[in-house]
């Protein structure tokens, strides 16, 4: 364990927590020189320390909370000096590496100075050597996080972030505002959720469907926060804008050093990085920094259908839009005709693979498909019918997620709408079977049954979003509730209406059959007692003798019978 020091400014007891960011642990390899005197400036997730370890032999972290530097002391033993304490407290000799990737928020005590954003990078600009190589993070407030997060202000950050300063005139606000702020010419990374990092100027140039901001809507969509609306669509406004660099959680600026790609970005254990070019993207894909050989599958403990395979990302990515912008586009502009003969090329194109097809994922150029950098793979091949299944079933999901227009009806989806796609894709239907119990799924429930497998294993590897509802979906299923409870009533007034109209002339027919019954008693009393009359006796005598035709032979069979008595 090395030797604590201690400057004006420490806080104890306190801890500031940190999360492991793969992609800037892999981007700071890039960019921190070997062997030279180096300072980490505020918490940081030990991956990052890891790797600024790995090519300095002077590393120096200092941290407010004495809590954190005994523990990074514990951790990293005498290869790392440790100082706990304030900015405005540490009076050394400048260094010629500076990191401070966690901003300069979380570098200030209780007893500080109330100092500035300004205030804080001159303290920092003191600690650099004039050919030092910085990087510097910075959050952005008008984040498209930030502008979209339902909760109120003072409820974003907890007790493990506490900051003194949250309204700070002189704190940058865009990239521009952040290089003129800089002392050095700085090169500027757009930071999406601490998972893609994007070179300003690209990312200023992408459009929507295109691989960067494919990879920053990723990026948003895995974050756990409340919002007011999905990120999709105002990723692709800013996108279609030209300011898909100005609505990151943050920038990274570097000076000093030229980082060696465009984009970095955290797929599960593993980091891509990509690089433009006339031919489209040139992509590496590295598990861990200590793990060079990504040509080996990794399977995840948490999922047993998919493997994640970086060797089947290919090394270019063609330049073009991704196949789900392209059918959104067309089914908002109610395209059926361009939508079937898509999804028909589609159909074509897909082959029986390991690789799981994403629509999200697949490259168009306008007359070819391409697949892009999603490296999650079955265990064995899967039938051409069921890697279309699960690629439309996840568009299914994705477009009724999003609110997006479509030109089918409402009531056709699910199964339905999913079995009709994969008819525009060539795959028909299985055959009916005859229903041997009343809770028979039909066939196309069957057909599709294994394609929401593979989606739905699909979505958790991609750790989607699906259990945190934002505002905008919680309001329409509001509106959607609201509208079906009115049509309920309705429905509910009518059935009472007619039920009504029942009982009343139930009410009638049950009075005219009690007095039917009334009518037939008295009859049935008066026809008893006409039947107990004598005339009604000499009647039936005089009806039977009417009805004699031989008298004599009548007179002779009375005789006998008297004879007999």
């Amino acid at each position: 364990m090395s030797e604590l020091q201690v400057v004006r400014g420490e806080m104890q007891p306190w801890t500031d927590h940190t999360t492991p960011r793969p992609a800037l642990a892999a981007l700071l390899t890039d960019v921190v020189p070997a062997n030279r005197r180096t300072l980490i400036l505020g918490p940081h997730a030990p991956q990052q320390i890891e790797s600024v370890l790995a090519h300095s032999a002077d590393v120096t972290i200092l941290v407010r909370s004495v809590a954190d530097a005994q523990q990074l002391g514990e951790d990293f033993g005498p290869c790392l000096q440790v100082i706990a304490g304030a900015l405005d407290g540490l009076e050394v000799e400048p260094y010629d590496v500076i990191i401070a990737t966690d901003g300069l928020d979380r570098v200030l005590g209780y007893d500080s100075a109330d100092l500035s954003w300004t205030e804080r990078l001159a303290a920092l600009s003191r600690l650099a050597t004039a050919d030092a190589v910085v990087v510097l993070a910075l959050e952005n407030e008008f984040s498209l996080l930030n502008l979209l997060d339902s909760r109120p202000a003072h409820e974003r950050h907890g007790d493990d972030e506490w900051r003194p300063l949250h309204d700070d005139p002189t704190r940058p606000v865009s990239v521009d505002q952040l290089k003129a702020a800089l002392p050095w010419r700085a090169e500027v990374y757009a930071d999406f959720a601490s998972r893609t990092f994007i070179r300003a100027d690209v990312a200023g140039s992408a459009r929507p469907g295109e691989l960067p901001t494919r990879l920053a809507i990723g990026a948003l969509e895995s974050v756990d926060v409340p919002l007011l609306s999905p990120p999709n669509e105002g990723v692709d406004t800013a996108a279609r804008a030209g300011l898909l660099a100005s609505v990151p959680t943050g920038w990274l600026a570097i000076f000093g050093a030229q980082p060696s790609h465009d984009i970095y970005t955290q797929t599960a254990q593993a980091v891509l990085t990509a690089d433009e070019d006339l031919t489209g993207w040139s992509t590496t894909s590295t598990i861990g920094p200590a793990t060079p050989d990504s040509s080996a599958p990794v399977e995840l403990p948490y999922e047993s259908l998919l493997l994640f395979d970086p060797s089947v990302v290919p090394a270019t990515v063609p330049p073009g839009v991704s196949v789900e912008t392209v059918l959104f586009r067309l089914a908002a502009a109610e395209d059926v005709p361009a939508f079937r003969k898509l999804a028909a090329d589609l159909g074509e194109w897909v082959t029986t693979s390991r690789i799981i097809v994403r629509w999200d994922d697949i490259v168009f150029d306008g007359e070819s498909f391409a697949y892009g950098v999603s490296p999650w793979v079955a265990h064995n091949e899967v039938e051409k019918d069921d890697l279309l299944a699960a690629a439309w079933v996840r568009f299914h999901d994705r477009l009724l997620g999003q609110h997006r227009r479509h030109p089918w009806p409402p009531w056709m989806l699910g199964d339905d709408l999913v079995s009709a796609w994969l008819g525009m894709s060539g795959i028909e239907p299985p055959e009916q079977l005859q229903a041997t119990s009343p809770d028979t799924a039909p066939a196309t429930a069957q057909q599709v049954a294994r394609g929401k497998e593979l989606a739905a294993a699909l979505d958790v590897v991609l750790e989607t979003r699906k259990a945190t509802i934002d505002v905008r979906t919680a309001l329409a299923e509001a509106e959607e509730a609201k509208q079906e409870l009115f049509e309920l009533k309705g429905h509910v007034y009518g059935l009472e209406r007619t039920l009504g109209f029942r009982n009343k002339a139930m009410k009638t027919r049950e009075n005219r059959i009690r007095e039917l019954r009334g009518q037939l008693q008295r009859l049935t009393t008066a026809h008893e007692r006409i039947r107990d009359s004598r005339t009604y006796a000499v009647s039936r005598v005089i009806f039977h003798a009417a009805q004699v035709r031989n008298p004599k032979t009548v007179a002779r069979k009375v005789a006998r019978r008297i004879r007999k008595r």
